[in-house]
């Protein structure tokens, strides 16, 4: 590993944010796209269909 002098806490710490951030993004977006799944299929259930009257590619 290369000699990051003395601010490498400060830079291990920024990346180690950055993963952090990142990762709960992708945890928020995962999530979100498993409820609006589950609202789709309730929705689709119900019998409501989509307003286009065409069926999704």
């Amino acid at each position: 590993m290369s000699d990051l002098g003395p601010h490498a806490g400060f830079i291990l710490a920024s990346y180690a944010a950055v993963v952090l951030v990142l990762g709960g993004l992708i945890l928020t977006v995962i999530l979100d796209h498993r409820a609006q799944k589950r609202a789709l299929a309730a929705l689709e259930q119900r019998g409501a269909g989509r307003r286009s009257g065409q069926a999704a590619p």
